[in-house]
Order: C-alpha cells, then structure tokens, then sequence
C-alpha cells in the first residue's frame, strides 16, 4: 500500500518549473546566438536571452529568500552516513528491485547524492552562469572587451554542464518514486505516493 506524502510548497514547485522555462529559453537562445542554428534570428534571440535572463535573477533572488525563510536550505545539506549506500543503490541495488537506502519524507527530501549535486550547482555553476552573463553584457555595452572571448566561453562550459545536470536530473526522476512518473507528478501536485514501509518515522 501506498501513503500520500506532501512534500513540495506550491512557491517550490512554482520556482522548480519557472526555473527549467527559463534554463531551456536560456540555452536555446543562447545556442543560436553562439550561431548553431538560426530560427530566432540573431537579434531576437539576444534579446530574449537578455530578458530571461533578468527574469531568472529575480527568480533566484526570491528563491534564496524562500530557502532561508522557510528552513527549506537544510534539504541540501547531504547525509553522509547515507552516501556509500547510496552510491551502491545505485551502482547495482537499482538493477535488482532493491529499495531506496534513504527514505523519502517531509524532512528528507533529496538522498545525499542529490543533496551533493545541487548544492554543487547552487554554489559553482549557477553563480558562474550568473557572474559570467553579467560580465559578457557589461562587455555589450561598452564597459571592456579584454577578457570578452574568456568570459564567453566559461559562460558556455556552464551552460553545457547545466544541461548535462537537466538530462541526468530528468533519467533520475524516473528512478526516484515506486513508478517512473512519481516524482514528476510529485512536482507538479506537491504530492508524492509513498509505500508505508518506506516512510521515515
């Protein structure tokens, strides 16, 4: 049997879907600015790209908040007596039906895996994105071009770990609830069906 568990604030889901809208519109934009393709168009896409990107500061900026006000902030903190388990869950246990080694509940979100990636994005990648953009748009309007090229292409190593992280984020969710489509579905109604012998007490 299965239990309702509700894990996600209707501002995280908000923030979690606002977020991927405005990656994506980021990369897509960004990648035909750097000339893959061409369907925006040049300007078009630089303009978009702009404008995201202020959205996703403003997102950012209110998210923090969130985190801080809510206490929401420990769910990134990794629970390394968890973490070897963990890895060998997922090294073999997850090929033979075996169960999670950490239980999901209200206080447990992320498995210290998860916990240890997106902190790491938080702190590394998301700030290189951030400070790189900044830099490469001073360098638009006039204020340098020294290091134009460099912060050009730091911004796009970032943005190609962002969407690796996107790609395993996603395969990963598949392998998080007792079906494929549990925790998106967790995500988008804040509720996630849990087994009752897989609830934390």
């Amino acid at each position: 049997m299965t239990k309702k568990l509700y894990l996600y604030a209707i501002f995280e889901r908000f923030w979690h879907w606002a977020q991927a809208l405005f990656i994506f519109t980021l990369a897509f934009t960004g990648f035909e600015i750097h000339g893959c393709y061409s369907i925006l168009g040049f300007e078009n896409a630089t303009i978009i790209h702009e404008y995201t990107s202020y959205s996703l500061l403003v997102l950012i900026a209110f998210a923090i908040f969130w985190h801080f006000t809510t206490g929401e902030w420990r769910q990134y903190i990794p629970k390394f007596e968890y973490l070897v388990p963990q890895i060998k869950y997922y090294i073999g246990g997850i090929f033979r039906g075996e169960p999670h080694p950490m239980k999901k509940d209200r206080d447990n979100k992320l498995n210290p895996l998860q916990a240890l990636t997106y902190i790491s994005l938080k702190i590394f990648i998301l700030p290189l994105m951030v400070f790189t953009g900044i830099a490469y748009l001073a360098f638009s309007w006039g204020l340098g071009d020294v290091w134009r090229f460099d912060i050009g292409w730091l911004h796009t190593f970032g943005a190609f770990i962002t969407i690796a992280f996107i790609i395993v984020h996603v395969y990963m969710t598949t392998t998080a609830g007792h079906t494929p489509l549990a925790g998106i579905m967790s995500m988008i109604f804040g509720y996630e069906e849990i087994p009752d012998d897989e609830e934390n007490h």
